[in-house]
Order: structure tokens, then sequence, then C-alpha cells
């Protein structure tokens, strides 16, 4: 069973004791309620880049949120996920939707940090990723956790390992995962059908569609 790391000396630095008590802060707190402290950080910076204005604060937010959300997606699938999978017998399949959820999650992720926010649909990408993160929460937040909630789940103890792991990849990073290695293979997809077709249309000679059409419907 996962122990809490013990106090520093009076020797450790200034920035040592800020990490440890954070580290302590996390510990104390059990696996729900340390999720829910992750929901509210990322809705939070999602609502900070829909306020800002300025490009360098955005990438900023957009660089921040990302990190937190590779972070978190990454204990859930790794403890929280697994544990709960053995407990719930999820005849509504809630799991394999949250699976799912972060599998589209994780695509825009890569295709972010593929990006060098010059891109014209960069923001309109993080914004779409805010929106299915905000109905992931809803769901997870309204049916997951409540289903967790009765089962025998031991959640001190999940959240002590969370936040152990939670730190141990915040100091050392996320692992490339499927995502972010066919996101690599493959590359970005450029402008979307939509803009390509747009753009066939701007180099058609003008009335041309329509005199072709007239062709194929007029009178015999």
């Amino acid at each position: 069973m996962p122990t809490k790391s013990k106090a520093g000396n009076s020797k450790t630095s200034t920035k040592g004791k800020a990490k440890s008590k954070v580290k302590s802060e996390d510990e104390a707190m059990d696996a729900l309620s340390l999720l829910k402290s992750d929901h509210e950080k990322v809705q939070g910076l999602f609502e900070q880049f829909e306020e800002a204005e300025d490009s360098e604060e955005k990438a900023g937010i957009v660089a921040e949120a990302i990190n937190e959300l590779k972070v978190h997606a990454a204990v859930e699938e790794q403890l929280f996920y697994p544990t709960l999978r053995q407990e719930l017998e999820d005849d509504d399949g809630i799991m394999d939707e949250a699976d799912e959820e972060h599998h589209v999650a994780k695509i825009l992720i890569a295709e972010l940090e593929a990006m060098s926010g010059d891109e014209e649909h960069w923001e309109a990408k993080f914004k779409v990723l805010a929106e299915s993160v905000r109905h992931h929460i809803e769901e997870e937040e309204g049916e997951m956790f409540s289903q967790a909630e009765e089962t025998e789940i031991d959640f001190e103890v999940l959240g002590t390992q969370i936040s152990e792991l939670k730190a141990r990849l915040t100091e050392e990073g996320v692992p490339p995962d499927a995502e972010a290695k066919m996101i690599q293979k493959a590359g970005l997809r450029g402008d979307s059908p939509a803009k390509r077709a747009q753009a066939n249309l701007g180099r058609q000679t003008p009335g041309a569609g329509t005199g072709s059409k007239t062709e194929r419907t007029g009178t015999r």
C-alpha cells in the first residue's frame, strides 16, 4: 500500500518545501476529489483562453492545458478506469464511451502539438478540444463518479496512487501515446475538404458551372 512521503528537514529549500506542500495536499485528497480538481483547473484554462486576446497569451494557455490534459488522461487510463472496470458492471457502456472520448481528445492534442499556432484553424481546433473535454467532464462527474461511489473502491488509497503517478508524469513527461504516434506518422491534414473545394470553385471560369448545368438540363 503506497505511503505518503515524509516531510523534508529544515534545510529543505523554499522551492522544495513548496513542491512538497503541493504534493502533500494532493495526497490528502481522495481519488474523485483529485480528478474533480483537475477538471476545474482545465475548465478554468478554457475560460482564460476564451477571454484572452493576445496570441502569445493564448499559446501559453494552450500549452498548459495540453500538459494538464495529458497527465490527467494518463492517470485515469492507468489507474482510475482499470480500477473502476473491475468493480462496475457498466451495462450502459459509460467506460467504453469514456475511452473513445479520450481517444478523440488525444488526437486533437497531438494535432495541436504538431502545429505552430499560426495556422488559421489552430484556435478552432483548441475550441473543439475544449468543447469535447467539457462534455466528457459532464458525463464523467454526472454518471461515472456517481456509480463509482457505490462500489467498494478505497478512494483514499487510489487518490494517493493517482497523486504519486501525477507527480512522476508531471516531472518526467507523458510518453507518446498511440494517437501521438499516429499523427506523427500521418502528419496534419492541411486545409479542410471544404476549404479545398472552395479554392477549386475560385479557380473555375466565372459562369462555367452555370453553363454546364444549362447544357445538361436544357431542352432537346
